[in-house]
């Protein structure tokens, strides 16, 4: 059976992630030990045990997903359910970096503790960024309509599905962007709960920092098939994708164009490895008879044919 794995990324983490696969394999409770030791924080602690606030700080939010989404990956190896390609959504895509050979998990652990340290300092420096999601509106409606109304300051930054995209910027370009929108036909416009204007060029420090963190990190080129957040289509050369994952943080995610990648290669199952089912509720939307599996607890892996 030809198997995509999709790994979700920020937003999907929540106190007590992953506890029954720790629970329940060793593999798992090892990956767990390297990455602490790998980041210096006990993650056990901060995911198990910690607050909803000290988790949904980007720095350790990054840190947890990265972990509980190859926890996931690893248990469903585990299980016999082997990736032939994969995919992550933002940060997810290190998960997917992992699965796919091209970065070693403890130097993934490494890079991501690093990348969420840079994306939280580079949104305390913009001096007021966030992000919105638009609901009912085309992104090519979203993009003519913040040209019409000559907005600055805010930009697409997820293109999510076909009636769903998120937008980055300053307070003052995200305002505008959404009274834009809105009068543009858009059925709502949320503001986000987050630290900056992520995939936009307000993280221009963070990537200037990760770029130059990247100058010495080898990347191998993929052993299955890889799909990329910044080009929306398949990746084969490992130097290109170090060069794509610094890239990353200041480009949108164009995962409507990653869907269709997929569709296009013709996997017989997709399977969402990591917490919640944001990807699988997207992938509805991807024109496919195929539906995405849920993976994040040891239940719903038990559940899925070898």
């Amino acid at each position: 059976m030809k198997t995509c794995i999709l790994f979700p990324g920020q937003g999907a983490q929540s106190i007590g992630m992953g506890k029954d696969l720790y629970d329940a394999e060793p593999e798992v409770r090892r990956l767990f030990e390297e990455a602490s030791d790998a980041s210096s924080t006990d993650l056990a602690a901060l995911i198990f045990s910690g607050t909803e606030d000290e988790l949904k700080q980007t720095r350790n939010a990054q840190l947890a997903l990265a972990l509980i989404d190859t926890a996931a990956a690893a248990a469903l190896r585990n299980r016999g359910v082997v990736a032939d390609g994969a995919a992550g959504f933002s940060l997810g895509e290190w998960a997917a970096l992992c699965e796919a050979g091209v970065v070693p998990f403890a130097e993934m652990i490494r890079l991501v503790a690093e990348r969420g340290r840079l994306m939280d300092e580079a949104g305390r420096r913009s001096g007021g960024s966030s992000m919105s999601a638009v609901l009912g509106l085309e992104p090519k409606a979203i993009e003519a309509a913040l040209a019409a109304a000559g907005v600055k300051d805010a930009w697409i930054a997820n293109y999510n599905a076909p009636g769903q995209s998120v937008l980055s910027g300053t307070e003052a370009g995200l305002a505008s962007a959404e009274e834009a929108v809105k009068a543009a036909g858009a059925k709502r416009a949320i503001r986000l709960k987050v630290s900056g204007a992520f995939h936009s060029p307000i993280m221009r420090y963070a990537y200037d920092g990760f770029k130059e963190l990247l100058c010495d990190v080898a990347f191998a080129d993929p052993r299955i098939a890889f799909y990329s957040n910044v080009t929306g289509g398949r990746v084969d050369s490992g130097e290109e994708l170090r060069s794509l994952a610094a890239e990353q943080i200041i480009s949108p995610v164009r995962w409507i164009d990653e869907e269709q990648a997929i569709l296009a290669d013709g996997y017989d199952r997709l399977v969402e490895a990591g917490p919640g089912s944001v990807l699988a509720g997207l992938w509805k939307s991807a024109g496919s008879e195929i539906g995405v599996s849920p993976a994040g607890t040891a239940a719903q892996i038990a559940a899925l044919e070898p």
